[in-house]
């Protein structure tokens, strides 16, 4: 089945908002690291992929798409939760005990909604921004090189940011500065063991959308093709 362009652009931005509000979810879980006694949440599990589409989406399509695209996950985020948030605040039904569990699951809670939203907006964009200086230092090679770089970079805002606006206070400082410590790493590790199927997905692209985007720099909006 051939792949249009319009087609290819909506499904990473598809997949971009889904990671996101999964991760979002799934966070609300802290689990014991293999038996050390730090803690991890459940979004380090998945979020890796948010900066391995964030990579691929500014290659392909330059700086500012990949920042537009960025601001759309966050709005489809926010939908996710004003809607979780509403289904919370309805009164029970008849018969159905489990209201204080959804409230404890994935009701409405402010620091990890607060969180979340500035620390993917900031760290995306810190991360699209450092791929495009290096892709520029390097004249488009070392495609690795943008990648684990901008990953270094945009992980220690998301992480430092996330981890301090929805967990601090709520454990102890050895606690807090592992979980900073484990997702910080996982994640730069589950994007490094990733690195090979980038750059697939990027070959892959690039042969849909040839022709689009030739700026090395990712800074402008990619040409159109008539």
């Amino acid at each position: 089945m051939k792949i249009s362009k319009s087609t290819l652009f909506a499904i990473v931005v598809a997949l971009s908002a889904t990671v996101l509000i999964v991760s979002n979810i799934a966070s609300t879980k802290m689990f014991d690291f293999f038996g050390t006694g730090l803690v991890w949440d459940g979004g380090a599990i998945l979020f890796p992929l948010s900066y391995v589409l964030g990579d691929v989406i500014t290659e392909i399509y330059g700086f500012k798409t990949a920042r537009k695209i960025v601001f759309i996950t966050f709005a489809m985020n926010l939908v996710a939760i004003l809607a979780l948030w509403i289904v919370q605040i309805l009164p029970p039904g008849i018969g159905w005990e489990n209201q204080s569990a959804y409230e404890a699951i994935i009701g409405f809670m402010p620091r990890i909604v607060a969180g979340s939203l500035v620390a993917y907006t900031a760290g995306q964009i810190m991360n699209a921004f450092v791929f495009v200086k290096i892709k520029a230092a390097t004249r488009g090679k070392k495609l690795w090189l943008r990648v684990l770089g901008s990953s270094f970079a945009g992980h220690m805002i998301d992480t430092l940011i996330f981890t301090t606006i929805a967990f601090y206070g709520t454990m102890s400082t050895t606690q807090f500065i592992g979980l900073i410590g484990i997702a910080y790493v996982t994640k730069l590790v589950g994007e490094a063991v990733l690195l090979p199927v980038t750059y697939r997905v990027v070959k892959f692209m690039k042969k849909i959308t040839a022709g689009e985007s030739d700026d090395i720099c990712g800074l402008a909006e990619p040409t159109k093709s008539s």
